[in-house]
This record gives C-alpha cells, sequence and structure tokens, in this order.
C-alpha cells in the first residue's frame, strides 16, 4: 500500500485499561456440505476492548469473514457466545437483536453490491433514520448533508445520483455514511479495503481512522493484507484454519512473532527495497481442507518446524509473555531461554 498510511486510534497501554466492549467466547460456527457439516470457525475466543481497533488477519478461506458476520450475527453462531455491552446477542429476541444492531455495525467487502442500485444516495444514507423514525424529514436530511461531507461525498451532486453512478471508493464511503447514521459504537470492518485501488486504499484507512476519532468508535478490522492491519490495529489476532493461531499486540507481533504461521505471513509482505533479506521462513503447501482438517495443530502440514506432538495434540492458545497469546508447542518467541529448537520431522 502507498500514500498516507492510518495510525491507531489508541495506544496498547489505553486499550489494556479500557473496559470490554465485545466479549467472544467458545464461537463456533458450522455450514452444511452435502452430508457432512464443515466448521468455518472453530471454537475461538476473544475480547475487544472499548476504543481500540482489533485486526483480524489470515488467508482466504480461514474463517475471519465468517467471525464478522457471527459478531452481528448476519450468520447465526452454531454454540458458543458474542457478548456486546454486556448483552448475548444469541439470546436476544429478533425485536432486542434489531434494536442492538444500531449500536453494532458492519462495513461490507463489496462497496458497491451492498448499496441498493435502485435507491438515490440520499435515501440510502437517510434508511437507518428512517427505519427507527428518528427525527423529521428535515431532520434527517440535514443529518445526512453533514455525514455525507463528513466522508468527503458532496451532497449536493450525490444525492439525487444512484450507487452505480460512482466509482468503488465512492461506494466504500457511502456505505461508511450509511454505518454511522445509526451512530453504534462499534463498526466490524470486513476487508473494507481490498476491492479498491491502492491510492483509494490509503484515503479510505485515513477516513475511518479519522472518523473512529470523532465518532469514539470501537472497530473490528478484517483483512487479509498484513500492512494495511499493520497501520490501522491496537491488537492483531491471527486466523488459520478456523482457529485462533496468535493474538498480540500490532507493534509486538509485527516485532516478534511468535507461531510460524504469523512468521510465514510476515515473510509475504512485499518490501519496497530490492535489497531487503527477510529473516522469516517462507509459507508453501496447499490449505488443507475445512472438511478434514489435521489432527492435531491445523498448520502442521505446512510447517517447517512440525514434530510428532504436532500430530497428536492440539496446541492450547497461551502467553509467551504479558499480552501475547499463541497456539503452538514449539513458539518461536518463549518467556524464558529454551532448548535449541530440534530438527524437522515429517508428519
Amino acid at each position: 500500500m502507498t500514500g498516507p498510511a492510518a495510525t491507531p486510534g489508541t495506544n496498547a497501554g489505553s486499550a489494556a485499561e479500557a473496559p470490554v466492549m465485545l466479549e467472544v467466547e467458545h464461537l463456533v460456527v458450522e455450514f452444511r456440505s452435502g452430508k457432512e457439516r464443515v466448521q468455518a470457525v472453530s471454537d475461538i475466543s476473544f475480547e475487544v476492548r472499548t476504543g481500540e481497533t482489533l485486526g483480524l488477519v489470515g488467508e482466504s478461506g480461514c474463517g475471519k469473514t465468517t467471525t464478522g458476520r457471527a459478531l452481528v450475527q448476519v450468520q447465526p453462531a452454531t454454540s458458543g457466545s458474542v457478548r456486546f455491552q454486556g448483552q448475548d446477542l444469541g439470546r436476544l429476541s429478533k425485536r432486542e437483536l434489531r434494536k442492538t444492531r444500531t449500536r453494532i455495525q458492519m462495513i461490507f467487502q463489496d462497496p458497491i453490491s451492498s448499496l441498493n442500485p435502485r435507491r438515490r444516495i440520499r435515501d440510502i444514507v437517510a434508511e437507518p433514520l428512517a427505519i427507527w423514525g428518528t427525527g423529521s424529514a428535515e431532520e434527517r436530511a440535514a443529518q445526512v448533508r453533514s455525514m455525507l461531507e463528513s466522508v468527503g461525498i458532496d451532497p449536493d451532486t450525490a444525492g439525487d445520483r444512484r450507487p452505480q453512478e460512482f466509482s468503488g471508493g465512492q461506494c466504500q464511503r457511502i456505505s461508511i455514511a450509511r454505518a454511522l447514521m445509526a451512530k453504534p459504537s462499534m463498526l466490524i470492518c470486513d476487508e473494507p479495503v481490498s476491492a479498491l485501488d491502492v491510492s483509494v486504499q490509503a484515503q479510505i484507512l485515513n477516513l475511518l481512522a479519522d472518523l473512529k476519532a470523532a465518532f469514539g468508535l470501537t472497530m473490528v478490522f478484517i483483512a487479509h493484507d498484513l500492512a494495511v492491519v499493520k497501520n490501522v490495529s491496537d491488537r492483531v489476532a491471527v486466523m488459520y484454519l478456523g482457529k485462533l493461531v496468535e493474538l498480540a499486540d500490532s507493534d509486538d507481533l509485527y516485532r516478534s512473532p511468535a507461531h510460524p504461521y504469523t512468521e510465514a505471513l510476515m515473510a509475504s509482505i512485499p518490501e519496497p527495497d530490492p535489497e531487503h533479506v527477510s529473516t522469516h521462513e517462507p509459507l508453501t503447501g496447499e490449505l488443507p481442507s475445512p472438511l478434514n482438517p489435521p489432527s492435531g495443530c491445523r498448520f502442521r502440514t505446512r510447517c517447517p518446524y512440525v514434530q510428532d506432538r504436532c500430530a497428536s495434540e492440539e496446541p492450547p492458545l497461551r502467553e509467551v509473555s504479558p499480552g501475547h497469546q499463541v497456539a503452538c508447542h514449539f513458539p518461536l518467541r518463549q518467556l524464558s531461554p529454551v532448548p535449541e529448537r530440534p530438527a524437522a520431522t515429517t508428519v
């Protein structure tokens, strides 16, 4: 990514002291595939504190988008719980959930298809207010104008137009404006810049950072681009084949990854320096099928450090340093000196 980089809206210290806004415990999301069932999300737990941005990263198919959709109950969880501001969303009635969703909004990956092509922009942005009967027609129009200006869209030229008349970046700005009209406390951003040109990505990231500060937002930022996530996140959670494999402060994770998969993802980040030599192990092999995931550690079939124990025992998520959790029997980082890593074996 080029252009100006967004910066996190809070620091690790303040985030650690803030109250928990979102708490996910043992979340499982399954889908049926013929006669079989596949776990897109397999028993993950994490929390998001007020005012922080949690980045959720991983390869395509790892379950990060399904996780994001489960957070707002667009995709109901098979088991586990999602608690938002103390409320278990899975236990709310449809009426209660509908009301709670005004406080937790989602920005979808494809900005154009997420907007109704038959409606005008001013009506799309005003829809949250119209649904809940908020204010008079004049008050709604004034709020729409103010919000469009906040996201860099001219309400006079855009209000009467339709989504197909705008670029992808403009549509994403309109989607963000619509999400903010309900005055949410939290935004779930599902790869909001992956479909945009590189120059436009920087604009949207900077816009999100500005809006986070202006509206006091808490965010979950889902992406597969680690360079983007590094710039916007206070903490980063790494997913692999439906599992969380590492969770740490952004700077700590990028400076010293503890899981071999995270190390491999770091090696995939392009460096503008042609003489740069990466010290991280590159990722090789194919992603296993989620219909039949490997036993024990799910990453073992691609791990350069695999041992016999990895096939028979699933590693739990545990701390290797304060605030830094990893699910690996042989993490790259330890609290204290450890014996030299044994040579790799074939499993």
